[in-house]
């Protein structure tokens, strides 16, 4: 199992879970549930010391603004600014280094291009919902988007407190409250600090993130763009509930925790999963990676499911997440793995990421794949989770993602999707009534209560499994593992076995240059052709037609899959803020119940060897070893 470098550690697991003794004098908990909310908490600064600059303007580019209207008693101020380079969104929105978005007008100039590419009605006098993980610069930023939002005609903003709602809470909230959509500030699993990397992105009134459609505009208006428009009104203290009015403009700062903990007691049966958490037989455990489902832990853990205090860890959010890496897989979320396969370690163990869409599950001495997990969710969704008594409309996975769900599917006679890599893909499905459960490799798991991935709703998802499966054990009888319920989906479906190989920031020219090789490879190959003692059944780089709007993805992912199943796929991803992410994904059905044991990267090898081989990757980056293996 890989270790990360010491710097990237995060502080021991079974540490109490609001602890800040061992924070700087400098330290700022954000706070972080429905419960604290109710109190005044003394923001102070994260465990990093730099000064931070107390407020950021939108400047002038060439002249001075020019007052355009005051409507409503707003003064609104025509600020002229000039197109900056590279503002073209990846797959979930426009992620680069902190410095960067801290430059002059950079975050302003997107944030104006966006209303320039959006409908009137989409945003005049309409509310619009804006949140974060909590990282560096998501306060200052928050401050920028209310203005330009305020210039540019919208009606009212609805933020969390401090700034702070996870992804899945913002998507929630844009649906509960008819929002016409929302802003989320994040740059999702990478790190945070002045020195790592921010984000933003715009999702859609059904609450998911915008169609290509529109982040295709957004780029064309950050190419011409000539001037924002900016409302001249007072910054928002965003620490206190409640409303602030402008003229005819609002800001309304809300709880960013009850709309959500709302929806999952509408999706889960709490007291099912309150009876496993209170069992003296059972130990859970949750990571919160000093991001931001720290808000959310407290007040859906502890005080609706009764877990105790300490099962909570890094569960305050921290501006650049305790110095930590808010990626939850076998790397980054080091101390919990090492906490699970500890020989007293707990039962169940989860972990999410920065903005909270993401997940990781484990068993004692025992890692759940998201591949598996998605299936397994599916597989037991019906008889576990109240809000699928009816069973799923439909499942879908990633086209990296294992095949695992596609057997699921086929078993329950439900209609099947495979997509491109981005949870956009999946909002045209569900909203089109075809789709109930999805996931991606990437530690993305979900359904249709919402549309985007969401991390808690995956861990709440696993203990209504493990609840449902040992509802009726008795004190002192061996309860059902994690472990047992997914061998027993192995024995009934077969395994497949999966892994990832990241390689982290590798310099773009020699990444783009090995995908175009590739897909000169795939362009010249042909049925039958062997690969060592592998045969080819296709290759090819994957495209998608949406089934519902029919629109069309090329280049997702240059694929060679073989005649018994098999697959490796190479893509390059579009979440890192520098460099280029090589991801190889490797996949190999075992039908066979007596090799279900074997370790994957054993079982994989011949077919990792392969993949390096064919894609002649250390020629074209020098790189000798993956950042991270999942």
């Amino acid at each position: 199992m890989a270790s990360c470098c010491n710097s990237m550690r995060l502080e021991s697991f079974f540490s109490a879970a609001f602890r800040s003794s061992k924070l700087s004098s400098n330290a700022t908990p954000i706070l972080s549930s429905s419960h604290l909310y109710t109190h005044r908490f003394p923001l102070k600064r994260n465990s990093f010391s730099v000064s931070h600059s107390p407020s950021f303007t939108i400047k002038a580019s060439s002249s001075s603004s020019t007052t355009i209207t005051e409507p409503g008693g707003i003064k609104i101020s025509s600020v002229p600014t000039k197109p900056i380079e590279g503002q073209k969104t990846g797959t979930s929105g426009l992620r680069k280094k902190v410095k960067v978005f801290m430059q002059e007008n950079y975050l302003s100039n997107w944030i104006q291009a966006l209303f320039n590419s959006l409908p009137p009605d989409d945003y005049k006098n309409a509310v619009l919902v804006l949140g974060g993980d909590g990282r560096y610069f998501n306060r200052e930023a928050a401050q920028i988007i209310i203005k330009i939002a305020a210039g540019n005609g919208v009606g009212k903003i609805l933020v969390g407190r401090e700034g702070i709602m996870s992804t899945p809470a913002v998507s929630a909230v844009i649906r509960k409250r008819k929002a016409n959509g929302g802003f989320i500030m994040s740059a999702s699993h990478n790190p945070g600090g002045p020195e790592y990397d921010w984000g933003i992105k715009f999702n859609y009134s059904s609450g998911q993130p915008a169609p290509e459609s529109i982040t295709d505009k957004i780029y064309g208006n950050t190419l011409s763009i000539s001037e924002i428009k900016m409302a001249e009104i007072p910054g928002v203290d965003l620490s206190r509930l409640g409303v602030t009015k402008y003229g005819n403009f609002s800001v309304e700062v809300i709880d960013p925790v009850s709309d959500y903990l709302e929806l999952m007691e509408s999706v889960f049966d709490f007291q099912l999963i309150r009876s496993l958490l209170l069992r003296s037989d059972f130990r859970f455990a949750f990571d919160a990676m000093h991001a931001v489902t720290g808000a959310y832990a407290k007040p859906i853990f502890l005080d609706k499911l009764g877990a105790s205090l300490d099962s909570i860890s890094n569960g305050v959010p921290l501006e650049d997440f305790g110095h930590g890496h808010p990626d939850p897989n076998l790397t980054y979320a080091e101390d919990l793995v090492n906490t699970m396969y500890n020989e007293n370690g707990p039962d169940f163990g989860a972990a999410s990421d920065g903005d909270g869409d993401r997940n990781m599950i484990l068993g004692k001495k025992f890692f759940v794949t998201p591949s598996d997990s998605v299936a397994i969710i599916a597989a037991n969704a019906q008889e576990a989770i109240p809000y699928f008594q009816s069973g799923p409309k439909g499942l879908a996975r990633s086209m990296p993602t294992s095949g695992a769900l596609d057997r699921v599917a086929e078993k329950l006679s439900l209609t099947f999707f495979e997509v491109p890599t981005g949870w956009k893909f999946f909002g045209n499905l569900m909203d089109a009534g075809k789709l109930s459960i999805c996931g991606e490799e990437s530690f993305g798991t979900g359904s249709d209560h919402i549309r985007e991935k969401d991390g808690i709703w995956a861990v709440l998802a696993w203990l209504s499994i493990i609840a449902y499966r040992n509802k009726d054990k008795k004190p002192g009888e061996k309860l059902v593992s994690v472990s047992d319920i997914v061998k027993e989906h192995w024995a009934t479906y077969g395994r497949n076995f999966f892994s990832r190989y990241d390689y982290e920031e590798c310099e773009s020219e020699g990444a783009n240059k090995m995908i175009e090789y590739l897909r000169d490879l795939v362009s010249k190959s042909k049925e039958g052709e062997k690969y060592g003692n592998y045969v080819l059944k296709f290759a090819d780089d994957f495209a998608y037609t949406d089934p519902v709007d029919g629109s069309v993805a090329s280049k997702q992912g240059v694929r060679f899959v073989f005649t018994d199943g098999s697959r490796i796929i190479f893509r390059l991803s579009g979440t890192g803020s520098a460099g280029a992410t090589i991801r190889i994904y490797i996949e190999q059905f075992e039908p066979d119940a007596s090799k279900h044991d074997m370790d994957a990267q054993v079982a994989l090898k011949p077919l990792i060897d392969l993949a390096l081989s064919v894609s002649k990757l250390k020629d074209f980056t020098g790189r000798e070893k993956p950042t991270v293996i999942t």
